[in-house]
């Protein structure tokens, strides 16, 4: 947390009025982008600016593009509007930028929000909402750095997200979810997919942690990252916030915009990691018109709940040696309703599930749902999966439980997140069980994680819940024999029970005393 942002926001949200928070989102988000790509803009004017003596043009969008930075119009640039922000057209000449600069740019063809001149939205408010977000420098080198815009960015959707409740949280995923996903997964080189996107975030961390990780140095002999991702988001609002996301970044990206479900726009694609949140227990996805679907292969997935038809498509687009990474109900874990409990038993004995881990309540802004994340790898043979030079172990019959319920601490009243030592536990032990050189050698801790034979899984009925698995947490040996123990506490108990008979002829001689005497 940079510190300034939950101040931003705080200042942010008083120029909210009475506008809803989901419509308010796109207003704030919108005009933060165009800050971004005009402050990116401004730094490489004033470098060409200084090169002119050497033939350089600070008004050729060639200039501009050559160097991965949005050519912005003149119509378009921060100062411009800031000196406008006072006049009532203010909501016109942003709409009027931001159509300049999609007109100038392809990548943002019909992402950028233009409807701040409509009449519902206050101008006055408008206008100190472009004073305010002036005074927060979000493009230029220093900035970038920093990535303060992406910061700034996420904190936004998350807080919008916690604004908006069920509504604002089917796109936005707590980032301390996210992080854990990419962690375990480790995404350094090949096709990432993620078949729900929302406004991005998987997509994000995994080039965040790409930077941490594979510089060369201490990532384990592992090559420098090479990743191409896909994504599809059914909601069109919620895929232009996707867009955006990436381009601040400057990740390029194929992000389709559709139903995952009824039109899969990568039909062919094979990915070698999947990281998704998909929406829980969905009732109306529209299943009965997809009956015999060719990616039901382990059995058709009820048309009242969607889940099982999520984890079956995101199988589908597994590569040989891909891996996938996601979030689901509590109730996948063990249903065996519509034929669920049949279908995650033809996946179990496929062996599909590496690994389970329980989540702790309340880390989501938008349910309160319990929920857990499924691990799926393709080949557990020791097989790597892209980008790992260094075989694993041979983990075929075997599935690793994780009960991670009582880690995360209180962020506020409702929420919860999971903090970088407990993101790290989670990951190492499953690096570690799954022969990672680098990640020391694994062992099972009562309470927390077991390494479960299919046979194990099969005697609890192919239920998947880690607490099954886990067993009790192994309390502290004091080192006293245990006989011993047992004849120190009935002596303790005895004399217990005589001072509380003492007690008791005290409490009745007073009461006699005093009149009260049976």
């Amino acid at each position: 947390m940079l510190g300034y942002e939950a101040e931003l926001w705080k200042m942010a949200d008083a120029l909210r009025g009475s506008m809803d928070a989901a419509e308010y989102k796109h207003v704030v988000l919108g005009l933060i982008f165009l800050k971004y790509i005009s402050d990116a803009f401004e730094e490489q004017h004033a470098r060409l600016e200084s090169e002119r003596d050497e033939g350089a043009d600070p008004e050729d969008p060639d200039e501009y593009r050559a160097r991965n930075v949005f050519w912005v119009p003149p119509e378009a640039r921060w100062d411009y509007l800031k000196h406008q922000a006072k006049q009532p057209t203010i909501g016109q000449l942003i709409d009027d930028a931001m159509a300049g600069i999609e007109r100038d740019n392809p990548a943002l063809k019909g992402v950028l929000p233009k409807d701040y001149a409509r009449p519902a939205l206050d101008k006055q408010r408008l206008g100190q909402l472009v004073d305010l977000i002036s005074n927060i420098r979000v493009g230029d080198a220093q900035a970038r750095d920093h990535d303060v815009l992406g910061r700034v960015y996420e904190y936004f959707l998350g807080q919008f997200a916690s604004a908006e409740g069920k509504k604002g949280g089917e796109f936005y995923t707590p980032r301390c979810i996210v992080r854990l996903l990419v962690e375990m997964l480790e995404p350094y080189r090949g096709r990432v997919y993620d078949p729900c996107c929302g406004s991005g975030g998987m997509f994000v961390q995994s080039f965040e942690f790409i930077r941490a990780h594979a510089s060369g140095n201490g990532n384990g002999g592992r090559a420098k990252a090479d990743i191409s991702i896909y994504g599809q988001e059914l909601n069109y609002t919620t895929w232009r916030l996707a867009k955006m996301n990436l381009a601040i970044r400057g990740i390029d990206g194929q992000l389709a915009q559709g139903d995952t479900f009824h039109n899969d726009r990568f039909p062919d694609l094979k990915a070698d990691y999947i990281l998704a949140n998909p929406p829980f227990n969905v009732s109306d996805w529209g299943g009965e018109r997809l009956r015999d679907d060719k990616r039901w292969v382990y059995g058709v997935p009820p048309t009242g709940n969607a889940n099982f038809a999520w984890v079956q498509h995101m199988i589908y687009h597994l590569a040989p040696t891909g891996v996938a990474g996601f979030v689901l109900a509590n109730g996948s874990m063990s249903s065996s309703q519509s034929g669920e409990g049949e279908i995650r038993k033809n996946i179990i004995e496929a062996d599909l599930v590496d690994c389970m881990v329980a989540l702790p309540g309340q880390l989501f802004y938008s349910t309160q749902i319990p929920a857990c994340l499924w691990f799926l790898a393709r080949d557990k043979s020791g097989r790597p999966p892209a980008g790992r030079g260094q075989p694993l172990r041979d983990r075929r019959g075997e599935v690793l439980f994780i009960d991670a319920r009582k880690l995360g601490r209180m962020v506020d009243r409702t929420h919860r997140e999971l903090t970088d030592e407990d993101i790290a536990r989670i990951a190492n032990t499953y690096h570690a069980w799954r022969g990672e050189q680098e990640a020391g050698a694994y062992e099972d801790v009562p309470g927390f994680c077991k390494s479960a034979t299919l046979d194990e899984i099969r005697a609890h009925g192919y239920v998947l819940t880690p607490g099954r698995y886990v067993g009790a947490e192994a309390r502290d040996d004091d080192g006293e024999p245990f006989a011993e123990k047992m004849q120190r506490l009935v002596a303790q108990l005895r004399e217990q029970q005589a001072e509380a008979a003492k007690l008791d002829a005290a409490i009745a001689r007073n009461l006699e005393e005093l009149g009260y005497g049976g």
